[in-house]
């Protein structure tokens, strides 16, 4: 009777709409986490490239500290050190908080690479047009630099997806929570992580494809262009 036997998998598929749930949580979380790192990767990223200092260094000291500390110990930092200061939140809340704080510090690089990408010489004839910052970035710079930046931007999507991951430990009912439960309760291990892989990877799979294709676009048209 191994970890594979036939009626371990006869039990995950009799439970599959528990795992189809803990899919719609997977992506709800990342769908949320997505747009609040969204969010603050272009509010930091425009800040990490202002002219004005302490706005560089506010940026840079986020990007920093999310990227190198652990998402794992962020959540759990949120989980039981707010509830300490008298701020309750939810699992759910601190999961699209969590991840979403810790992907939009990597978002932030991917904008201000963006906005390098595009001459600087475009931003000044704007501000020398009576723009302000904000509107010529974006007016005028970010719908140029999202070119650059969706191959990337792609990618974290998937990182996204899998760091939400993390909610398990927090009792989340993330995909590898209810694996982790229902396989506690029967002891089959094997069948529950395998569909926990599968779901992962229908997730993630069709994301990793568009940023494999975005990116031989990019570069299809870069050796056109200095073809021409």
């Amino acid at each position: 009777m191994g970890p594979f036997a036939d009626f371990k998998w006869h039990a995950l598929f009799s439970d599959l709409p528990l795992f189809f749930r803990g899919l719609g949580y997977t992506f709800m979380i990342s769908v949320l986490a997505l747009a609040l790192a969204l969010v603050l990767g272009i509010i930091f990223g425009l800040l990490s490239e202002t002219q004005f200092k302490p706005a560089r260094v506010i940026s840079r000291i986020y990007v920093e500290f999310f990227q190198n500390t652990p998402l794992l110990i962020q959540v759990f930092f949120l989980y039981n050190g707010l509830p300490l200061m008298g701020i309750m939140m939810s699992v759910t809340s601190i999961g699209i908080i969590g991840v979403g704080l810790y992907t939009g510090a990597y978002i932030t690089e991917v904008v201000r690479a963006g906005i390098g990408s595009v001459s600087r010489g475009q931003l000044e004839a704007g501000l020398s047009q009576g723009f302000t910052y904000t509107q010529v970035m974006l007016n005028i710079i970010l719908p140029q630099a999202i070119r650059v930046m969706l191959p990337p931007l792609t990618n974290q999507a998937v990182n996204l997806i899998k760091n939400t991951s993390v909610v398990a430990i927090i009792s989340g009912a993330d995909i590898m929570f209810t694996a982790n439960s229902w396989s506690s309760n029967n002891l089959y291990y094997g069948p529950a992580f395998v569909a926990a892989g599968l779901l992962y990877f229908i997730l993630c799979f069709p994301l990793a494809k568009l940023a494999t294709r975005l990116e031989n676009k990019m570069t299809s048209e870069q050796e056109g262009g200095v073809h021409v």
